[in-house]
């Protein structure tokens, strides 16, 4: 089963996955599993919470195709499930080390999570942050001409330095912060690179620059 198509069509967005619907309907009936289909179509109609639970019911038996499970990570992202979707694209990344995307959200999902959760210690939000920067580089390194992978690296540097940064934080680390700002300014500076007119990007760099100078 070949979804290189549709992982693009996730990736790029709504649009992307309407134009690619189509050529992955015509494309449903060379998987033998169901729920494989059945979660196809859900995810690709939008349908998150389905696409996860038929892609779930899919398991074990699809457990070592990378492709069904890029699309149950990708669904339980959309649902708001990092943690899972996390692990999954851990499997992902396992079966297939030089997808990049899928690096891409597993290091989104555990950045989200480091920010999101509120039961998670201090100590735990660190680790999940260095793992997510991590897996950015390592998405650069496969393809380092995409700027999205540098933006969101630049983020997860932001939010460590930010939660390493505060004073009175039991992992409180100024030169480490110092340096977290520095990298996310670096690859804030490296979006820029490729397009130097983007406003937001600009104003990025600027306020990562306040929050380094402004450590205690």
């Amino acid at each position: 089963m070949n979804l290189k198509s549709l992982k693009l069509g996730l990736f790029t967005g709504v649009f992307a996955l309407v134009a690619l619907s189509a050529n992955a309907q015509q494309k449903q009936a060379e998987h033998s599993n169901a729920n494989v289909r059945m979660g196809q179509k859900a995810l690709l109609d939008g349908d998150f919470k389905n696409a996860e639970s038929y892609l779930t019911k899919a398991l074990p038996q699809e457990g070592k195709d990378p492709d069904v499970l890029y699309m149950l990570g990708y669904s339980q992202f959309q649902n708001g499930d990092y943690k899972k979707s996390a692990e999954t694209f851990g499997k992902v990344v396992a079966l297939s080390p030089k997808n990049a995307n899928a690096l891409y959200f597993k290091a989104k999902a555990n950045n989200t999570l480091a920010v999101q959760a509120n039961k998670v210690s201090a100590a735990n939000k660190e680790q999940l942050l260095r793992v997510a920067i991590e897996d950015y580089s390592k998405a650069i390194a496969i393809t380092p001409t995409d700027s999205k992978f540098y933006q969101n690296r630049a983020v997860a540097n932001r939010d460590l330095g930010i939660l390493i940064g505060t004073a009175g934080t039991p992992n409180y680390n100024k030169a480490m912060a110092t340096d977290a700002y520095n990298n996310a300014i670096k690859d804030y500076e490296k979006v820029l690179s490729f397009d130097s007119s983007k406003k937001d990007i600009q104003t990025e760099v600027k306020k990562a620059k306040v929050y380094r100078d402004n450590l205690k």
